[in-house]
């Protein structure tokens, strides 16, 4: 070929790359639905909760579901997020660190998501450069439309592909009219204009404002907000309005006249006694028939699984709704002014509590000034606490004096992650008598640096290098508590950066402490306990159990704790709790967890 010749054709092919980004190989336009939610008016509305809702009632109809969270920032995850600004960072079990949402779908779900679930503009922005870097672009200028814009639809696609995915459900953060949501949005109009007729669903998630000084709904903000969707290029297809009360007929119609919706799709959404009713309340509106009818998906519904799967639901709402006792638990942490740095956690105590049949009122204890002298007041009136995780040096000490404190008063105790470590470190100097025990966390040149860098760590650069992340699978030793737990192995989900130094091991199990949970290749401790006759329940995990505790099979760790809270607060309390021999796996029946579960815990 001629140089004539070649200019000839790498233009052509430049041409054709400058109208659209190419579907990934294989991929059939119009097989895979979407649902796609939009926030209006202002954040913290509950998009996450809502759109796991209603992919849940989906997913009871015999669907096959995949939610995917598009974030506007650009961090590449959610690692480096400050707690305080931005909740707690879920993990997922391939190691990806993400929103908080994707925990929401999980639990909703009750399925272990990937990184293919979550994106942020961190990146779709560095695959675009990766591929210009490379020539992938043929030597086109690369524009926010079709290459960026086209990357965000390649995420969805390849997500529909790789899950098999009857219907994706996708989460666009923030709200309309955020400078970084726009090319989503942008990408949104693309994809239901590529993929066909009745293809994509657009939601509207708004809010209609009760002013107390005036005593009525006031709908022009969720007008104004639909308004500004609607100058996007997006027809919304159905609207949800969030209310503190159940929005007027009135309200709805006025709604539905000014963004072009039909009345009957116009819904309210108020507020309600748990999250755990919404699913039924977005059915008993018909949100579910309005989407199935929309997308055209009638014949795909299995009424069958529907109702095995709401009488499933039904009887767990029964149970929360009624619990014979309750228990008062501690969390004690440094974050206590952010629920939402601990949602995870509070989700499995509720998980827990309802399988037990008991009510959990949490107390917030902020260990920040916390000493040896004060701890016993700040936990006088609780029958459990948790030590949760963190990083850094502020709160240490406190957590110390109350571990110190329920250790020695045998009152249940779970350590997540660094409490895990905080546990190791208290045992050390009051039990060992090593007084100058710490973590090198904290303290680089203490004496007894019993929580430490493992040697191969400390040859790693750069923090990220030595965070252990993700699912890990662990070794447990029999005749434990842990192995009533879960046999003689289990996988939990991690996220940390010290371990217990394997020197100090033998002096901690010699005073008492059991490591009865290991890493299978390497002498790494995942769980610790005290023996039934030192102490009631005393645990300790450097795992993140919270992050695998779903509503109709709680996680064991919890079970115990609130098992032995039950036990604290009420004495006479002699039921015996046979815990789940393992996990079920992501996608099992529903009726058989409950069945198993319930039946286990009695």
């Amino acid at each position: 070929m001629d140089s004539h010749s070649l200019f000839q054709s790498i233009r052509d092919r430049s041409a054709e790359s400058e109208q659209n980004v190419p579907f990934p190989p294989g991929y059939e336009p119009g097989r895979t639905r979407y649902v796609v939610v939009f926030g209006t008016v202002m954040s913290g509305l509950g998009k996450g909760i809502f759109s796991s809702s209603l992919a849940k009632c989906l997913q009871d109809k015999g669907l096959t579901i995949s939610p995917i969270k598009l974030e506007g920032y650009l961090n590449i995850d959610s690692g480096t997020l400050n707690p305080f600004r931005h909740g707690e960072v879920f993990v997922l079990d391939d190691g990806t660190e993400c929103d908080m949402d994707l925990g929401t779908y999980e639990r909703a779900l009750d399925l272990d998501l990937t990184a293919q679930n979550f994106c942020t503009s961190g990146q779709i922005y560095r695959r675009v450069l990766e591929r210009e870097r490379t020539g992938g672009y043929l030597g086109r200028d690369v524009q926010m439309i079709p290459h960026v814009t086209g990357e965000v639809k390649n995420r969805l696609r390849e997500l529909a592909m790789g899950t098999r995915a009857d219907v994706v459900f996708v989460e666009i953060g923030g709200t309309v009219g955020d400078v970084e949501n726009a090319y989503y949005i942008e990408a949104m109009r693309q994809l239901a204009f590529e993929e066909g007729p009745n293809s994509v669903c657009f939601v509207a998630l708004t809010y209609v404002m009760e002013p107390a000084i005036l005593g009525e709904q006031k709908s022009k903000a969720a007008q104004l907000g639909i308004r500004r969707l609607m100058e996007c290029g997006i027809q919304p297809h159905i609207i949800a309005c969030r209310a503190q009360n159940p929005v007027e007929r009135q309200v709805r119609e006025k709604i539905a006249l000014f963004s072009n919706v039909p009345s009957s799709r116009v819904f309210s959404m108020h507020d309600c006694e748990s999250v755990y009713q919404i699913p039924e309340m977005l059915r008993g509106a018909g949100y579910d028939k309005a989407v199935i009818d929309y997308l055209g998906l009638d014949e795909d519904v299995d009424l069958d699984a529907e109702r095995a799967a709401r009488d499933v639901w039904t009887g767990y709402l029964s149970r929360m709704r009624a619990p014979s006792r309750q228990v008062r638990i501690g969390i004690t942490g440094k974050y206590t002014s952010v629920r939402d740095a601990y949602a995870s956690i509070i989700k499995s105590l509720e998980h827990a509590g309802v399988h037990l049949n008991c009510k959990v009122l949490l107390e917030w204890v902020d260990v920040s000034e916390l000493t040896d002298d004060t701890a016993a007041e700040a936990l006088s009136s609780l029958n459990g606490i948790i030590v949760p995780g963190a990083f850094g040096t502020r709160g240490a000490e406190g957590k110390i004096a109350c571990l110190k404190h329920v250790r020695i008063n045998r009152i249940p105790c779970l350590g997540i992650c660094y409490g895990f470590q905080m546990a190791v470190i208290e045992f050390a100097r009051n039990a060992c008598s090593m007084e100058d025990a710490n973590s090198t966390e904290i303290d680089n040149e203490c004496r007894y640096p019993v929580i430490n860098l493992l040697p191969e760590q400390k040859k790693i650069e750069g923090l990220g290098g030595t965070m252990r992340l993700g699912g890990q699978d662990v070794r447990v030793r029999s005749g434990t508590r842990a192995f009533d737990m879960f046999g003689e192995r289990t996988r939990l989900r991690f996220r940390h950066r010290y371990e217990v130094d394997p020197q100090y091991i033998e002096t901690l199990e010699r005073a008492g402490m059991v490591f009865s949970g290991r890493s299978p290749r390497a002498e790494i401790m995942n769980i610790l306990e005290l023996p039934a006759d030192m102490h009631p329940y005393y645990v300790g995990t450097q795992a993140h159990p919270e992050l695998t505790s779903r509503p109709l099979r709680p996680q064991p760790f919890f079970l115990g704790l609130v098992h032995a809270a039950i036990g604290h607060a009420y004495p006479d309390y002699a039921e015996a709790l046979c815990y789940p021999k393992s996990v079920a796996p992501a996608g099992v029946d529903v009726e058989d967890a409950v069945r198993d579960v319930s039946s286990s815990r009695l």
